[in-house]
This record gives C-alpha cells, sequence and structure tokens, in this order.
C-alpha cells in the first residue's frame, strides 16, 4: 500500500499541502523549543572580562531548586586563602558594581561597569597605554569605552557611582573585551568601598600553576573554602561569576520550551487530524471503491497512515535546517524581552534535533491513525451512500472525550476559582482554556445545528434569498460547516483567553502594588539608586510629612525539618515571599495599609512585617520569630512586629530598610517614597523634593503609580503570547484549508446553480452569508470559552469576573477572524467560478 500512497500523493499534491504546512511549522517549532530547552541545560554562559582564568571562584547563587535574587559574595579573606592552596600561582579578586558617565549633570546613557583593577590583569593584552590608577581619584578606561566617551589620558570625567557623583582623572586605558559592557577600572580598595561591601569581593579568578590540573585545583580550593557559600566553575560556567542574573535563564527556558513545545505539539496533532479527516471523508467514494475490489480495512489504514507519513518525513527534513536558527532567533527574542540574560550561549545539538524529529513523524502517524479509522471501518455501500455528503458525526469515543474535556475544564475552573489565589491561578486557567476548546470542538456539529437554528432568522431577514440559500445549505452541510467553525473558535477562544490571562495578571500586581502606598510622590533614579542617608535627608525638608525607602526584593520563610522528616528524606517547606523594604520612620505616612497588629515603626533591626493570610498559615504572631532568608543566602531570626490585611494572592512581607540594603547587590535605594505633611498639596511635596535632590544626577519625581514590585511575570507572559501566536497560526492553516478545498469540492453544485440560471454574483453573495454564519457561530463559541477561562481566573485574583485589560484586544480578534473567514471563503469560490459551468459538470 506505500505505493499506492506514492502514487496517491503524486497526482493529489494539492489536496495535502495544508497537512504539510501545519507539520513542517510543527517540526519547526518543536525543534526550536528543543534547542532552548538544551540551551536551558546546558546553561552555558561563556566568561568575557575573567577568560583567562581557568578558574572562577564565586558566591554559591543556588537555594531550594531556585536561584537567589542578589549576588553572593565571599570575604575578601577568601582571596588569601586561595592563593595560598597548592598549585594555584595567582589568585586576583574581582568586583562589578554600576558606573553611569554623566554630562552636564544628566545619565549620557552609557552603560558601564565598575571593577578592581586587579581584574585587568586577565586581560590578554595588558594596558594599552597610560597606567593603572592610583589611589581614590582615577581610573583606567577600556579602549571601546574611551573612544565612545571621547576621553584620553589626563581627561577629567565625572560619573555618578555609589548613590552620588564624583570627577575622576582617565590615568590610562586598557584592550576591550569582545561582548562585554564598557569597563571603567579603579584601585582595588576604592572599588571594594565604592561597591559599598569593602571587606567583600564578588569572585576570585585563579590561574593554576603550570602542570596543576583545574579539575584537581578545583578540589583543593573547594577544600580549603569549606564551610564558606563558595563554588569552583569551570568551562563555560565561569561566566556565571560574571554574570549571575543568567543563572535563572536556565529554568526559565526548560519551563518555557516544555509548555510552549507540548502544546505545540497538541494543537499540530488536532490540525493535522482534522486536516486529514477532512480529506477522507472528500475521497470516500474512493475509499469504497477500493473496499469494493477487495481491499482490506488495515490496508486502507496502511494507505493514509503512508501518505502521511511521506509528507511528515519531507516536513521534517526541511525543517531540520531552519528549525535550529529558529531556536536562536527565540532565544534573542526573549532575551531583548528581558526573560533571560543576554549573555547565556544558545547551544543546539544533534540530540533535540533527532527527539523533535521522531516526536513530529510520532504525531503524524498518530493523527493519520485516528483520522483513517472511520474510513477503514466503514462498509463499502455505507461509504458509496455517503461520499457525497456526511451525516453522521457523534461516536462512543467523541462523547467521551468531550465529556472528559467539559469536566476537566469545570474541575479547573472551581480550583482556579475557589483554591487559587492571585497569579499563580494562571496555572489551572491556561490549560482549563486548552479543554474547554477541546470540548467544543468535539461537539461542534451539535452545536453548530443548534446556532444555525437561532441565527436564521436575523440572517433571511437581512440577506434574502442569498441568506436562504445558504442557511439551507449550512443545515445540510452542518458537518462541513462545523470543521470550519472550529478553528474560527480555537483562534478567537484561545488567543483571547490567553491574552487576557496576561494583561489581567499584569493589572492585577500593578493595583496591588498601587494598593500599599499612599505617598504622594516617588523619587527614582536613572543611574542606579540612591544613597541611604538621601532619605533622612528628604523627610527633613519642609513640608515633607515622611519619607521611606522602597526596595523590591524577594525572601524565603524557612521551615526546619524534624529528625523523623529528614531521615525519611522530607524537603523542607519553604515560602517564597515578596517583599519590601521600608524605612520605619516614614512607613505610616507612605503605606496605605494600616497594621492590623503592631506598627509599621517597629520596623528595626532584625524584624517582619507580615500580611495576615500569611500569619494565620505560618501560626505566627505579633512577637513571634520567623526565620528568614534573605536575597543574599543570609539567615536571619526576624521577630514580627506587625501584620496588616492585604489584597488575595498579593501579600507582601515588610522589612526594614536597612536590613534588605546589608543583604542587597547594589546597597542603594531604588525608589524613595514622599508624603506631604498635613495641609502641603502635591505640587508643594513635589518642589520641596526638588530642592532636596537638586545636584544630584539621574532624579526622577514620578507618581506613586510607579512604586514598582518586583516582576517575574515575563517568562509567562511569553508563554501566553507564544502559544496565542502559535495556536491562532494553526487555526489559520486549518480554517484555509477546509474552506478551500470546500470551494473545490463543491464546483459540480456551483457549476449546476449558474447553469439553472445563478449569477456569480448571486453565489458569492450565498458563500458570504455562510461565511458570516461560521464566524459567527465560531466568534461566540470562541467567547464562551473565554468566559470560562477567563471569569475563574478574575475571581481568584480578588476582582470581578470580567477581565482586565483593553477592550480592543477582543474587538481586534474577532475582527480579525470575520476578516479571514471572509477572505479565505470567497476568494476560492471566485476562482472556482471562473470555470465555464457545463465543463465543471463534465469534470466532476
Amino acid at each position: 500500500m506505500f505505493g499506492l500512497a506514492l502514487q496517491s500523493l503524486k497526482f493529489q499534491k494539492g489536496r495535502f499541502l495544508a497537512s504539510f504546512v501545519a507539520l513542517f511549522f510543527g517540526a519547526l517549532i518543536l525543534m526550536a523549543c528543543g534547542a532552548l530547552m538544551e540551551t536551558g541545560i546546558r546553561s552555558a554562559v561563556p566568561p568575557q572580562r575573567l577568560a583567562a582564568a581557568p578558574l572562577v571562584v564565586t558566591g554559591d547563587q543556588s537555594f531550594d531548586h531556585d536561584v537567589l535574587p542578589e549576588r553572593v559574595r565571599l570575604d575578601v579573606a577568601d582571596v588569601g586563602t586561595v592563593r595560598g592552596v597548592e598549585g594555584v600561582e595567582r589568585a586576583l579578586p574581582d568586583v562589578t558594581f554600576p558606573v553611569s558617565e554623566l554630562r552636564d549633570g544628566t545619565n549620557s546613557g552609557a552603560a558601564l561597569h565598575g571593577h578592581g583593577w586587579s581584574s585587568a590583569a586577565l586581560l590578554a593584552s595588558g594596558p594599552a597605554s597610560g597606567r593603572e590608577p592610583a589611589g581614590a581619584g582615577q581610573v583606567a578606561l577600556d579602549e571601546d569605552t574611551a573612544r565612545r566617551l571621547g576621553a584620553e589620558q589626563g581627561d577629567r570625567l565625572r560619573f555618578a557611582v555609589a548613590g552620588g557623583s564624583r570627577e575622576f582623572t582617565v590615568s590610562g586605558t586598557v584592550r576591550p573585551v569582545e561582548g562585554a559592557a564598557g569597563a571603567v577600572y579603579f584601585a582595588d580598595d576604592e572599588a571594594r568601598r565604592l561597591m559599598g561591601r569593602p571587606d567583600q569581593v564578588d569572585s576570585i579568578a585563579v590561574v593554576p600553576a603550570k602542570g596543576t590540573s583545574p579539575a584537581v585545583l578545583a578540589e583543593r580550593i573547594g577544600r580549603a573554602l569549606d564551610g564558606s557559600p563558595a563554588v569552583t566553575l569551570t568551562g563555560d560556567a565561569r561566566g556565571k561569576a560574571e554574570f549571575p542574573q543568567a543563572l535563572a535563564a536556565s529554568t526559565r527556558l526548560i519551563s518555557l520550551s516544555a509548555v510552549f513545545g507540548g502544546i505545540a505539539v497538541m494543537v499540530a496533532v488536532f490540525v493535522v487530524g482534522s486536516t486529514l479527516a477532512l480529506l477522507v471523508q472528500q475521497r470516500l467514494r474512493e475509499m469504497a471503491l477500493l473496499r469494493a475490489v477487495g481491499t482490506l480495512p488495515g490496508q486502507l489504514r496502511r494507505m493514509i497512515v503512508g501518505e502521511t507519513l511521506v509528507i511528515a518525513v519531507v516536513a521534517v527534513a526541511l525543517a531540520l535546517f531552519p528549525g535550529r536558527y529558529a531556536g536562536g532567533w527565540m532565544l534573542d527574542r526573549l532575551a531583548g524581552g528581558g526573560v533571560v540574560a543576554p549573555e547565556i550561549a544558545f547551544r543546539a545539538g544533534w540530540v533535540p534535533m533527532i527527539v523533535a524529529a521522531a516526536t513530529s513523524l510520532v504525531s503524524a502517524v498518530a493523527a493519520a491513525f485516528i483520522a483513517s479509522r472511520r474510513a477503514a471501518k466503514a462498509r463499502p455501500a455505507d461509504a458509496l451512500a455517503e461520499a457525497g455528503l456526511q451525516r453522521r458525526w457523534l461516536s462512543g469515543s467523541r462523547l467521551v472525550f468531550a465529556l472528559l474535556c467539559f469536566v476537566g475544564g469545570g474541575v479547573l475552573a472551581m480550583v482556579t476559582a475557589l483554591v487559587m489565589e492571585g497569579t499563580v491561578a494562571a496555572s489551572t486557567a491556561g490549560p482549563a482554556a486548552l479543554l474547554w476548546a477541546g470540548g467544543f470542538a468535539l461537539i461542534s456539529p451539535g452545536l453548530t445545528r443548534v446556532f444555525t437554528a437561532v441565527l436564521q432568522w436575523p440572517l433571511r431577514a437581512f440577506t434574502g434569498f442569498a441568506g436562504s440559500l445558504a442557511l439551507n445549505n449550512a443545515k445540510v452541510r452542518r458537518i462541513r460547516v462545523a470543521g470550519a467553525v472550529t478553528p474560527v473558535m480555537l483562534a478567537t477562544g484561545l488567543a483571547t483567553a490567553l491574552i487576557y490571562l496576561q494583561t489581567s495578571q499584569a493589572q492585577a500586581t500593578e493595583e496591588a502594588a498601587r494598593e500599599l502606598v499612599s505617598a504622594d510622590a516617588v523619587i527614582t533614579s536613572t543611574t542606579g539608586g540612591f544613597a541611604p542617608d538621601l532619605v533622612d535627608t528628604i523627610a527633613e525638608s519642609p513640608g515633607v510629612g515622611g519619607a521611606s525607602a522602597y526596595l523590591p526584593g524577594t525572601a524565603y520563610i524557612l521551615e526546619p525539618l524534624s529528625a523523623e522528616d529528614r531521615a525519611e528524606g522530607e524537603d523542607p517547606d519553604n515560602t517564597e515571599l515578596q517583599v519590601q523594604g521600608i524605612s520605619a520612620g516614614g512607613a505610616d505616612r507612605t503605606l496605605a495599609a494600616p497594621a492590623v497588629e503592631g506598627s509599621f515603626d517597629a520596623l528595626r533591626g532584625d524584624t517582619v512585617a507580615l500580611p495576615t493570610s500569611l500569619t494565620g498559615e505560618k501560626g505566627k504572631g505579633v512577637g513571634d520569630t520567623v526565620t528568614l532568608l534573605l536575597g543574599d543566602g543570609a539567615q536571619v531570626k526576624a521577630e514580627v512586629v506587625a501584620s496588616y490585611e492585604a489584597r488575595k494572592g498579593f501579600g507582601t512581607a515588610f522589612l526594614p530598610a536597612e536590613l534588605m540594603l546589608a543583604h542587597s547587590t547594589t546597597g542603594l535605594v531604588p525608589q524613595i517614597l514622599v508624603s506631604g505633611d498635613d495641609g502641603s498639596s502635591t505640587e508643594q511635596v513635589v518642589s520641596q523634593v526638588r530642592k532636596a535632590t537638586e545636584g544630584l544626577a539621574g532624579v526622577q519625581i514620578v507618581g506613586r503609580a510607579s512604586a514598582d514590585a518586583a516582576d517575574d511575570g515575563a517568562t509567562s507572559a511569553w508563554i501566553n503570547y507564544m502559544l496565542a501566536g502559535t495556536i491562532v497560526g494553526y487555526a489559520v492553516i486549518s480554517l484555509v484549508n477546509t474552506l478551500v478545498i470546500s470551494a473545490s469540492e463543491r464546483r459540480r453544485e456551483f457549476a449546476l446553480q449558474r447553469l439553472v440560471g445563478a449569477t456569480n454574483g448571486q453565489i458569492m453573495r450565498m458563500m458570504a452569508v455562510e461565511s458570516v454564519l461560521v464566524a459567527l457561530v465560531g466568534i461566540v463559541l470562541g467567547t464562551a470559552v473565554a468566559v470560562a477561562t477567563l471569569a475563574p481566573f478574575g475571581i481568584a485574583l480578588g476582582g470581578s469576573g470580567m477581565p482586565q485589560g483593553p477592550a480592543w484586544i477582543y474587538i481586534v480578534v474577532i475582527a480579525l477572524a470575520g476578516l479571514l473567514t471572509l477572505a479565505a471563503s470567497l476568494l476560492p469560490t471566485s476562482v472556482v467560478l471562473r470555470g465555464r459551468p457545463a465543463e465543471a459538470v463534465a469534470v466532476t
């Protein structure tokens, strides 16, 4: 039967084009996702400035299968310890901190990093000109930065650093590192002081003595630093010491590629299966004749599977080359969107390509097998009778799967609305949308019949005879019409649901952040942050009633395991917290949420204020102590000094700003909240703030709506948008294919209508009405999918069941669905009508 399959493809290439396109793009997406997953698993971050050091010792950023958000640093004494390890030729400390070059008192926009001079010794070419910086007032620049700033040896430049601004003399230049950000080198002691941690370093670059194995030396260093939060990196892992933010890219890429690739496979199987089912239905007379001459059901099934396998092999082979580059393109887009660090290296070996190819082939065969079952099981007489028109659509298995989809969607909707809280509800709302869509797709012929009956009166009233004819066709051909309705429903429902899931989540997060703040103004910086003492300066300004630092971050409540749990291998039940660092003196005037117990004024030292939802869950009230792990891995025993009522699902803990600053990467205050005293207007407060910050670089004063919370929704946003785009793309392929095949199949019908007096215009109007009917039914069902998904999610976010986001998104989605349906129906019909009717009847 394989030879027959090849002959069939040879003479019916056009019929299988849609299947080929769907399989090609499915394989392309799978290969791209496989490459992204390998990139995440390998997590290669090639070193830049420290590339000449075969080993790099740095702080361990991992915790409980997660990545600590703040830099874990090493004691400066560890540099001496490493130098004393046998086999170490050189051990050089390295630090990194933000620096901004100022022009006329404002940030010039140049992205620069400050480093200690010791790390410059690793540059292969060494100093290019001049000498190393000596003392607190000198710097050395890399040549590219010097050229961009127009600076030469002896020039004086003003930089914003450590929350202030100072002038420095350029002592010399060094060779630039390809791909690295602009570098400003300070004397080592001055660099650590400007970093805000004079007794700490970020990393230690290690050069082994001649004949010493890096692997052996790494073990020796590990033993020497036992008890220190240090790890020794080699190979491409060394770049993680320079770019610790790249560590989070691994888990993000793995989760994104797994979710996106898995759902892409499901949608591809659905689209290919529906396309093949339509082709099989169109060829039922051919199948019936083969059965009549003795062809067995298994042979027919093998023929259909063989046809699909040939198409799939060609599609997969053609996708191999662009699939790898599609993965690199997607990684670039993710890096540009802030989902992953741009320093992570793209890796795409042969393993993900083979796995993606095999998965694509298996998916295609599975779709073909499902599509071939009906034709293979039908009796020859039944197939001949139904070759012109299919009437039966509901089978036992179809009904069972539809019920399972609806039950699953309903259960997930209840879990989303009643169990989940906050943005985590998206983890159940997203799969629910797919189940609702699957259920509606399985029973779409029945739903199409119902909606056709409901819409027949208004359509007939507005469209006259053409509408009557179109409705009669839709009633008789309801299964074929349902085949066109389904992709419209998928595109409308899933695109609307996934996009509004993201907009609702983003708006709820923004509202929750705003509800915490009652300040009249928020001060932000374009140069990395402010020195902590600026908060007190502003608070003492005339007309200012209170000022508070505002530092978003992440912490964990640690739950120690009992001896019995440890013996059983249980994992600790640690709770991740979104935290904000605030100044106790200005908290009551700048925060909108009143304390239910205790007072925010008590946030001094090792203390914490928790939302009431968490105090109830943990059984910790005011006066109790909780163990917190802060962003840099430091553990503190914090006393609960206040509790407050937080928005459902958006509980934020408050810590003293001083505590968070001591354990932050920069040690700078990113935002300052300011409230006026009684009787002061917002304009007066802003005026006083401008006077207090006069002379400071990079100061911006904005409304309180700009007070930011920690934002970790970028990954889910990209997953939702990528899924929406993929599903819409597949739905377009399915819709166009369905309507094009339908128009071609009705060539004889159109010819007979023309022979009895119908004009081309009348036929086109009839098809326009049919297209409107398909679009209306598809949009209504798609809207039902979106509502069933978004209403529980809205409840979980603490609001109403209405989606949050601009209405124009929904308008654009349904408008595009309607226009696409009209175009995909009318264009093929116009092509069919170009031939002479007598010839069309004769050929058919």
